[in-house]
């Protein structure tokens, strides 16, 4: 299987059980917590903190020589984060505000059997008393993404005069979209988040794989061919991962 894979962003995984510490960077005590067993030292700012990754080979001098080597940078990320205007880790509840498509979706919490619907912008979560409103949210917005991601893939397919292939959507953290000669074209639902251009220039850049399965210079000429200004939306794509909410 040829596989074609749009690399444009990283998401942090999902929160594990680590262990909290702190340390001393540039005058200021510094919070962060440290998941043993990784293959390669690393850390990861977000609106949890500072969190590192490590091997367990390595001693706890060599990490914490790591974060001091990278101690402008890491003071950087956590100022920038207390000033953020929204938080990326969202709780679902009624009231709470999703980005979508631009603009924005409210949600409701009404008793019911665990069911969600839409009323224009307004996701509706039917649920439970127990049920896990987070996995009710997600499930409402994968459902809006495979509906508008669907009717763009048919309109980039009909321009290359092509019959749409299968369509998924992709929950990856490293990929806003594959296509393969197989399975079809995958979209990352969360692009349901971002404004309508940006999801258009990923399917249009997905699409064009169905002609040419590769990079090429032929490549990115049937790219130009569907989206025009499909360099100035990768650049904004690449800054606007970093405010993708969490669920």
């Amino acid at each position: 299987m040829f596989l074609e894979q749009l690399k444009l962003f990283r998401l942090p995984s999902p929160p594990a059980e680590v262990k909290a510490r702190h340390l001393l960077i540039g005058g200021r005590i510094i919070d962060y917590r440290l998941k043993s067993g990784a293959r390669q030292l690393s850390m990861t700012i977000d609106e949890r903190g500072l969190r590192i990754s490590a091997p367990r080979r390595i001693s706890q001098g060599e990490i914490e020589s790591f974060v001091q080597g990278h101690g402008d940078w890491v003071l950087k990320k956590l100022d920038e984060l207390a000033h953020a205007t929204r938080p990326r880790h969202l709780t679902i509840k009624e009231g709470t505000r999703l980005p979508l498509l631009g603009g924005e979706a409210e949600v409701r919490v009404l008793p019911g059997a665990n069911r969600v619907r839409w009323i224009a912008d307004t996701l509706i979560l039917e649920a439970r008393p127990e049920a896990d409103l987070g996995q009710l949210a997600k499930r409402a917005l994968q459902k809006r993404a495979l509906t508008h991601f669907g009717e763009r893939l048919d309109h980039f397919a009909t321009r290359l005069e092509l019959v749409p292939p299968k369509l998924s959507l992709s929950s990856a953290h490293t990929r806003w979209g594959s296509c393969s000669e197989e399975s079809g074209i995958r979209i990352n639902w969360r692009l349901i988040h971002l404004p309508p251009h940006l999801g258009d220039y990923v399917v249009a850049h997905e699409a064009a794989h169905l002609i040419e399965l590769n990079h090429s210079k032929r490549f990115w000429a049937v790219v130009g061919s569907l989206y025009p200004e499909w360099q100035a939306a990768r650049d904004e794509l690449k800054q606007r991962a970093t405010s993708l909410p969490i669920i």
